[in-house]
């Protein structure tokens, strides 16, 4: 269901100059900080008709309505530790695929040996979680069935019990999600959100595990095919409330709860860009965001490359454009570079 009202924080500040205008009353933590926000864009009306305009924080603050009040309160409080790790500094997901046709590494480390020793490589770079997946979800991939996925990534989750880095299950099947679960995952990562498997919902409620709800239109094989909006942000931001709903029903809290806008899952590079430009309007669901925009095709167009694995810098670029509108966690496949510029960026921005 669309809302028909939306919040979308602007003139970001950082450090001493954010905590300032904090005190003054002049701009707001974004969920719970560091970055805070001085105005925003007011969105009113469904996707596709929607009539925008700019506020100033303190003039909105002031006057606002129930509905705005709503917004801000998601916009402002402080996100939870899912997994035990606090968001006070940007989070790194490391990718592990523990496949032989993935559109980036596909066949590198799919074997349990090599995973595990890629997945302790991106540790010692400092990767907070190590995501491990063992279906390709690149546009055109086949589904691969849970006990062959099993097979694949329930030896490396096990070979990675006792590593610093949180573990996460990159699945959509609740076979594979409960048997991830007993293996020692921290973290279930859903390309569907929930929806692939009817047993799905059910299954990461009683793991008790948080969950990554990640936005796709459509399914890997046909998704790139024609994907359509009349407002990708505002779409996206509308399933990822309605799939947020859906998991409360189901027993897990919010607070266990990741939102990802799914880059390049049913987008064309247009899609892509008003995503990126646009992030910092999904802080409106309460709830950290991931980014994973690592390496994906759009950057390749953007920068005439063909091959992934050569995609860093404008890896890179992409995170540094979430990291200034307050996104919190990162999807990567190279750790060290990412790490090294979040650094420099966190750094500048003290």
């Amino acid at each position: 269901m669309a809302n028909d009202l939306y919040l979308r924080p602007l003139g970001f500040l950082y450090g001493s100059t954010a905590r300032d205008a904090v005190s003054d009353s002049r701009a707001a933590l974004l969920g719970g900080g560091p970055a805070a926000f001085t105005m925003l864009e007011l969105i009113e009306g469904a996707p596709g008709r929607a009539r925008k305009s700019i506020h100033a924080f303190a003039d909105l603050n002031t006057t606002a309505e129930s509905s705005v009040r709503e917004w801000l309160e998601h916009l402002t409080a402080p996100r939870g530790a899912p997994a035990g790790l606090t968001l006070e500094t940007p989070r790194i997901m490391g990718v592990v695929n523990v496949t032989p046709d993935s559109f980036s590494d596909g066949g590198l480390y799919d074997t349990t040996d090599a995973a595990i020793a890629h997945a302790a490589r991106l540790a010692k770079e400092g990767s907070d979680i190590i995501d491990i997946g063992g279906e390709s979800t690149r546009p055109g991939a086949d589904a691969v069935e849970a006990a062959h996925e099993a097979e694949r990534i329930i030896p490396v989750i096990k070979g990675l019990c006792g590593t610093k880095a949180v573990i996460s299950a990159d699945t959509r099947k609740a076979d594979v999600m409960r048997a991830a679960a007993d293996a020692g995952a921290h973290i279930l990562n859903d390309v569907s959100a929930l929806t692939y498997d009817p047993s799905s919902l059910e299954a990461a409620a009683k793991t008790g595990l948080p969950v990554v709800l990640m936005h796709a239109k459509g399914d890997p094989k046909t998704m790139q095919d024609d994907p359509v909006y009349d407002d990708v942000l505002l779409e996206v931001y509308d399933y990822l409330a309605a799939r947020i709903g859906a998991c409360e029903e189901a027993g897990i809290s919010r607070t266990n709860i990741i939102a990802d806008p799914g880059i390049g899952f049913g987008k064309t590079l247009d899609h892509n860009l008003q995503l990126l430009r646009g992030l910092s309007l999904l802080h409106g669901l309460g709830v950290p965001v991931l980014l994973g925009a690592s390496r994906k095709r759009f950057i390749g167009a953007l920068a005439n490359e063909p091959d992934a694995q050569m995609r860093a810098p404008g890896s890179i670029a992409a995170a540094l454009t979430g990291v200034a509108q307050g996104v919190q966690m990162f999807r990567v496949h190279d750790v060290a570079e990412t790490r090294q510029a979040l650094a420099v960026w966190t750094a500048v921005h003290a």
